[in-house]
């Protein structure tokens, strides 16, 4: 029961997450005047690839006619707009807010979809900054380093910083809460979900750059999934352990 719910919420936190980036960026440009209809992504041609990560659907902004305009700052904006407005401002901080209002009724379910779509937020930053930073001026960083005329040095410690604290955060304290709630009686279900939590950021979002992005992007990404993806499963099954001891320490003090 609880892998297919996994099964299920894993999937709809990526298209809640995905849809909610692409979005933006076609909102940002309709209310820039560069689109007719901030609803009109392309949606590509039906696969399994669309069904299951949406792989192939994009903004469908085209930055050529913005960029002969002189409107670099217009490009920035839009390009800036999925991370930024998306998920920053939109699904990181309402999934956050669903989960504790899920908490307070005690809907452990729900408030384990909206974990998900915190983690897959956080997969939407780590998959452009760093991963698709140095993508040669390609997807939405190359969209921001052409419109501000910024190397990708400058655009990895702006975004970075922030992007490095977001997940410090997540994996540091909101990972070890939410499972220890969710799954008071159950150590293996707690160390389980943790593990895919680092799964889903590192080795899922953080393999975009095996896929596009350039030969810098591919090495990050492998970076990311054989170095980083499981240094983050010890620290996290270890600060899982911790705090058990200190939960059993305390529930034993005089």
């Amino acid at each position: 029961m609880l892998f297919a719910l996994l099964v299920v919420q894993l999937w709809a936190a990526h298209a809640v997450a995905f849809f909610a980036h692409e979005y933006a960026h076609a909102v940002v440009a309709w209310a820039l005047g560069w689109k007719h209809n901030p609803l009109d992504l392309d949606y590509a041609e039906p696969s399994i690839g669309v069904l299951l990560i949406q792989l192939g659907i994009n903004q469908n902004v085209d930055e050529t006619p913005i960029l002969a305009a002189g409107r670099g700052l217009d490009v920035a904006l839009i390009g800036l707009a999925g991370s930024l407005l998306g998920n920053a401002f939109l699904t990181y901080p309402l999934s956050r807010l669903g989960y504790r209002q899920a908490k307070k009724f005690h809907r452990r379910a729900w408030a384990m979809f909206a974990f998900w779509v915190s983690a897959a937020s956080i997969g939407n930053f780590i998959d452009y900054v760093p991963i698709r930073t140095f993508a040669g001026g390609l997807g939405d960083i190359g969209s921001l380093e052409r419109g501000l005329g910024w190397s990708p040095w400058l655009a990895l410690i702006v975004l970075g910083i922030p992007t490095l604290a977001v997940t410090a955060y997540f994996f540091l304290k909101v990972v070890p809460a939410t499972v220890t709630w969710l799954f008071p009686h159950s150590p293996g279900a707690r160390y389980g979900v943790a593990l895919l939590a680092v799964f889903s950021v590192f080795g899922f979002y953080g393999a975009a750059g095996l896929l596009e992005g350039g030969p810098i992007s591919y090495r990050l990404s492998l970076a990311s999934v054989l170095i980083v993806m499981p240094l983050m499963m010890v620290g996290e099954v270890l600060l899982l352990r911790a705090n058990a001891r200190a939960l059993a320490a305390g529930s034993t003090a005089p």
